[in-house]
């Protein structure tokens, strides 16, 4: 079973990483709203679940668990559902609550209640975005800093984790008491974001948490090994092609070190694998000792690429995200490229050397 990402960013939303100095989280009255948003649902309301396009574990994970969480509230008109395509990335075909997924397509025109998931912004979202614009109350979950804030109610966290973490929180104000499926999808979202517990979002906080989730008799061994211990053979040959073109810069980012790479849509097909396969392919650039900022470049069509950052703490990498028209935290961000491969590393040098607050504003 292929591995998942230790830190997915599909499409250019990066997910690990402190957030800025400052950055407020939710007050006590978004969490009333977002609580009576659920309890004043009627007796026959209809719940629409939506994660972003191309989900990772903590957009799913958070959405199906808090999905599960509504269903032992009583809430029995409800959907989960993602742009695009309605493949579940192979790492989380075990998730309890796949059953509440539907695609797209049959998602509910007119549902009383939409709940967003791990979406930085509605553009995330695709052809579901207008689902924000009807009758429907719109709550938005989330933990990106670069989040503005696209609901009627908007529980977002920069400070947290992951998504959910805030879904934890609001599954406890209505509440809901964690079962094992609860925790199992609720867990892979944690575990996930954080690099398995490895990056600096990690607090006791978080431990706290992943202790709860563990209390209801998950395992977390065949977790981990589903979600990040096992790759087909096509994929590491893939991945150590990929590798071997990368390429390090000292002197990009002010002498902090670049290290970049890319994978076209040529050598996936070449070795037979999915997209998803390379959301793990961050990580082992991400080891390389002469760079600060690591990148992977993953090609997505003709002319157009996802984009990872991640930095070692030295340079911010959302700033550089964010001019190019993405968004993310300071460790951790993307963005959409368009153009050739060279063309978009030359737009991430450029940003990488322009002091801050002066960088450009060419969409990525």
């Amino acid at each position: 079973m292929p591995a998942g990402p230790t830190s997915a960013d599909s499409a250019g939303q990066a997910l690990d990483g402190p957030a800025p100095d400052g950055a407020a989280g939710p007050t006590e009255s978004d969490w009333v709203a977002a609580v009576a948003a659920v309890r004043q649902l009627p007796p026959d309301g209809r719940v629409l679940l939506i994660c972003h396009v191309n989900p990772d574990g903590d957009a799913l994970g958070s959405m199906l668990g808090f999905g599960l969480g509504l269903r032992r509230l009583g809430v029995r008109r409800l959907q989960a559902t993602f742009p695009g395509p309605p493949e579940v990335p192979e790492p989380f075909r075990g998730l309890p609550g796949l059953d509440l997924l539907v695609p797209a397509t049959d998602a509910d025109p007119q549902p009383d209640l939409v709940i967003c998931f791990d979406a930085a912004s509605d553009s995330r979202l695709g052809e579901l975005a207008d689902r924000l614009t009807g009758s429907a109350t719109a709550l938005v979950l989330d933990h990106h800093a670069s989040n503005g804030g696209f609901g009627d109610v908007n529980l977002v966290d920069p400070a947290a984790a992951a998504t959910s973490v805030v879904a934890e929180e609001l599954l406890a104000r209505l509440g809901v008491t964690l079962d094992a499926g609860i925790a199992e999808c609720l867990y892979v979202a944690l575990s996930t974001d954080t690099g398995s517990f490895r990056f600096d979002a990690t607090t006791p906080a978080v431990h706290e948490m992943a202790a709860r989730l563990l209390a209801t008799g998950i395992r977390p061994g065949d977790i981990s090994r589903r979600v990040f211990d096992s790759r087909p053979f096509g994929a590491v040959r893939l991945f150590g092609e990929v590798l071997g073109r990368a390429r390090l810069e000292p002197a990009a980012a002010a002498g902090h070190g670049l290290v970049w790479t890319y994978a076209t849509l040529d050598d996936l097909a070449r070795h037979d694998q999915r997209p998803y396969v390379l959301e793990a392919l961050i990580d082992p650039v991400r080891c390389t000792a002469e760079a600060d900022v690591s990148c992977v470049i993953k090609q997505t069509g003709p002319a157009d690429w996802a984009v990872s950052l991640r930095s070692k703490g030295a340079v911010d990498v959302s700033r550089v995200a964010v001019a190019l028209g993405g968004g993310g935290h300071r460790l951790a961000a993307g963005f959409t490229g368009r153009g050739t491969v060279d063309e978009v590393v030359d737009r991430i040098r450029a940003e990488l050397a322009a002091p801050a607050g002066k960088g450009g504003d060419q969409p990525g």
